[in-house]
């Protein structure tokens, strides 16, 4: 349980076709919450590369992008803040669509027509593996100050036995909103492998977004005031999660309608 608590503070393939959750508002009717697609990659820096160079081959990949009209896909790269031993590369690469049809669409047209820049990525990263999650957002993030640099954390959870996410979806809406009452000013989502993986250790993950690492300490001076009270009333008995990785995260390319 306490791993449940440190990391709540700070599937399938019918997945990333689209699973939708009814979602209950009093005096509202109800909304679907439909996953939307998004791929990760883990990479590397090649031997005398660096930083530097990735930025480089960003810079190309998004003229690629602007000349191929790619205004509907969002990408950020993630570097390690906390992380352990089992985090054994420099940089992820995350990126996504509101839907896998358009994302598919963007990954069909880099095929066909980004070899040149993608040579530019082949010299400075070597990336072992490419995976796609199916994406629910849990609660929605406030306006950033600055959207181009947020912090981003992870944990691996898994239901009880007898526990269904079902069972899970509405607890995780009320820590959302909880959470949101207390100042919280983070975005939550839940991330379930899709493609790419196979024998995957946990059910999903459990994903935060704040604009820095302030409002993240923030986030965890209320859980250990209180907030793990609530943590317990919701989760107790039906998930465990383990401690959170934690990256810092640049935003390099925006779709025109993201809201993060």
């Amino acid at each position: 349980m306490k791993k449940l608590l440190t990391a709540l503070a700070s599937c399938s393939l019918l997945l990333l076709a689209g699973i939708g959750i009814a979602d209950e508002h009093e005096g509202e009717a109800d909304e679907a919450n439909v996953a939307t697609p998004l791929e990760m990659f883990a990479c590397t820096y090649n031997e005398g590369k660096g930083p530097a160079d990735l930025d480089a081959a960003t810079k190309k990949w998004n003229a690629w992008a602007d000349k191929n009209g790619v205004d509907d896909y969002s990408a950020w790269t993630l570097v390690p803040y906390y992380s352990g031993p089992e985090q054994d590369f420099d940089v992820l690469w995350i990126g996504g669509s509101e839907n896998a049809k358009t994302m598919g669409r963007v990954q069909d047209t880099w095929i066909a027509t980004g070899s040149k820049e993608a040579e530019g990525f082949a010299e400075a990263i070597t990336c072992n593996s490419h995976g796609a999650y199916a994406v629910l957002r849990m609660k929605k993030p406030p306006k950033r100050d600055n959207p181009s640099n947020i912090v981003i954390s992870f944990s691996d959870c898994n239901t009880a036995e007898g526990v269904t996410f079902d069972d899970l979806y509405m607890p995780l809406k009320e820590w959302g909103e909880y959470k949101g009452e207390h100042g919280s000013t983070a975005g939550m989502w839940v991330f379930f492998a899709a493609y790419g993986g196979g024998g995957e250790e946990f059910d999903f993950k459990w994903v935060t977004a704040h604009q820095n690492l302030e409002d993240m300490g923030a986030d965890w001076d209320q859980y250990s005031k209180s907030g793990w009270e609530k943590a317990n009333e919701l989760f107790a008995g039906k998930v465990q999660c383990d401690s959170s990785r934690t990256y810092l995260a640049t935003n390099r390319r925006m779709a025109e309608d993201d809201d993060e």
